[in-house]
């Protein structure tokens, strides 16, 4: 039925404030997924008791622990998962040359140098870590983040997996650095839960740089301990053309919590984001604080103290030491 205003003219349909607000919202997530994806799409800087075995994510049976293993598997296998655009699914794990300027190469480089093959054994995932910006015109070309996130975690549980059936008694430190930190964490989650190609028992340590599903409190948080959450809980369900993002890890790191550490930078948009967003009681809040964020994007910034610091240190030199550290302590299995 149509109303009539006073002078007999039709009445316009009326919003109530609510569908403004939700409206409103809705926009704004929009505008925010494209600044995200566009920081995402940024370089990184230039500057052990008897435990089951598994056969696959999910899956395992029981085995017994040897006394010894075989004479070429390492002491620790370090798994490395390089960011958005600093890998490729050709590149070398041993010699990754796609880009020199990768933030993990700062890492992984310098223990690489440090120890024998024999002691650590330093592998860096190759994929395609692409993500491909959906609102882009026209299309970018790049493979989508579900896609680049799968060939990620699929190539490093295949390596983790691959030595492990050899090589019960190696340790295994896990690092990431952005979508990379994503990667390690999800297949940190898996593994903490039981659920893992591995027993958490051979988990030495999980070092974790711009984690995408950070959560306050789900791991040691080392320097600033920003009070947001990771871009993917903050976004947690919302698919947009070929984004999608998960939301919260269930279940945190599990077992492995104690071991796994987390840095993100105050003004780094991707593990530091505002976990109300989408309550319309918060927006006015929660806007505000957003911006700040956006404002001194400091994604790319790892390298260097402008953002995250500790006692003097980048996170990147932070991170080299503390997993030196890691593979310092770790036990020499027998050999066989």
């Amino acid at each position: 039925m149509t109303h009539q205003q006073p002078d007999g003219k039709p009445r316009g349909r009326r919003f109530s404030p609510l569908t403004i607000v939700v409206g409103l919202i809705v926009v704004i997530a929009l505008v925010l997924l494209a600044i995200m994806i566009g920081t995402w799409l940024r370089p990184g800087p230039t500057m052990p008791p008897e435990s089951p075995d598994s056969s696959g994510p999910g899956s395992s049976t029981a085995a017994p622990r040897p006394k010894s293993q075989p004479a070429d598997c390492p002491d620790v296998q370090v798994i490395s998962v390089p960011g958005t655009l600093e890998s490729s699914s050709k590149d070398d794990p041993y010699n990754p040359t796609f880009n020199p300027n990768s933030l993990m190469l700062k890492v992984t480089a310098p223990l690489a140098a440090a120890f024998p093959d024999s002691r650590a054994d330093v592998w860096t995932t190759p994929y395609v870590a692409q993500l491909s910006n959906p609102v882009a015109i026209p299309p970018d070309g790049q493979a989508s983040y579900e896609k680049s996130r799968t060939e990620g975690y699929e190539k490093s549980v295949a390596q983790i997996k691959k030595v492990y059936d050899k090589c019960k008694l190696t340790g295994f430190v896990l690092m990431g650095f952005s979508q990379g930190a994503v990667i390690a964490g999800d297949i940190a989650n898996e593994i903490g839960a039981g659920k893992g190609v591995i027993p958490a028992d051979n988990v030495l340590g999980v070092g974790l740089i711009s984690d995408g599903r950070r959560e306050p409190g789900d791991a040691r948080t080392v320097g600033p301990n920003p009070p947001g959450v990771g871009v993917e809980v903050a976004y947690g369900g919302f698919s947009f053309g070929s984004l999608s993002l998960r939301g919260e890890r269930e279940g945190g790191f599990g077992a492995v919590t104690d071991r796994t550490v987390s840095l993100c930078g105050t003004k780094d948009p991707i593990c530091n984001q505002p976990k109300d967003i989408f309550q319309v009681g918060q927006i006015a809040t929660t806007l505000p604080e957003l911006q700040k964020v956006l404002a001194g994007n400091s994604h790319a910034l790892y390298a260097t103290t402008t953002d995250w610091s500790y006692n003097g240190q980048t996170a990147t030199q932070w991170l080299q030491g503390w997993a030196r550290g890691v593979i310092e302590k770790a036990l020499k299995p027998p050999h066989s």
